[in-house]
């Protein structure tokens, strides 16, 4: 099975547990004012790979990642845009006993989604923003997918790990958070929450591409401010 990929990082330490062979695969539905790879929007970007080839390339780094209890993230870009391929790579890394770490915001629901995550072992989902219409100006698109997502996940008993990006001005309002936090705690296989503070260093990458950049004057938020939006988003979780 052949996907479209934007690149890979064989050790990565952020994208779920232990160390991890973390695949970027091409194309995105959203257009995040605030992405940090706008590069991986573009669905006839990047390369094509053969699952066999990841396979065979990620098996130097098994023992690394058995020992530290890693295994194996599909980020993006989206990677439910290509379901198959997400499908055959995770099928084949079960059979060798790989964990599997799906990274989405939930957006897109492919035929197929069940069977995808009867082979993934955790999700990290991006859910960007608790407000319908404010998710839609921040990314262009309705939120009611990422919410029906994380309620199948919970259906499905499918470990997830909450990320929210905190960007001042548009991610930070405390009825907000709160709101996301109720949310939240109506679900019972959230194992951990991510304030993920906005940064700068893609912007070169919107430069780069032509994009127009709105938040070029915005500042990251303070340690303060992101440990405020943590406790609002997890006060009514009991874990």
């Amino acid at each position: 099975m052949k996907g479209r990929i934007h690149s890979v990082e064989s050790c990565g330490t952020v994208d779920g547990p232990g160390l991890r062979f973390v695949v970027f695969l091409q194309g995105c539905p959203l257009r995040c004012i605030y992405c940090h790879n706008p590069d991986t929007w573009n669905t006839k970007g990047g390369k094509v790979v053969d699952s066999n080839e990841l396979i065979e390339e990620m098996k130097d780094y098994l023992p690394y990642m058995k020992f530290s209890n890693g295994g194996i993230t599909l980020s993006g870009g989206e990677p439910l845009l290509q379901p198959d391929f997400v499908l055959d790579l995770f099928t084949k890394c079960k059979e060798l006993g790989i964990h599997t770490t799906l990274d989405t915001a939930g957006s897109v629901h492919p035929a197929n989604l069940k069977e995808i995550l009867n082979v993934t072992d955790l999700v990290l989902l991006d859910i960007k923003h608790i407000d319908n219409r404010k998710h839609k100006e921040i990314t262009g698109l309705s939120n009611r997918n990422t919410l029906k997502f994380a309620k199948l996940l919970d259906e499905q008993e499918i470990p997830m790990w909450v990320r929210h990006v905190l960007i001042l001005g548009y991610t930070n309002d405390e009825k907000d958070l709160t709101e996301l936090g109720n949310f939240l705690s109506s679900l019972h296989h959230v194992q951990k929450v991510e304030v993920l503070p906005y940064h700068k260093m893609g912007e070169y990458k919107w430069e780069a591409l032509g994009l127009n950049n709105q938040l070029t004057e915005l500042s990251p938020p303070s340690n303060e401010e992101v440990e405020k939006a943590y406790r609002l988003l997890t006060k009514k979780l009991i874990r």
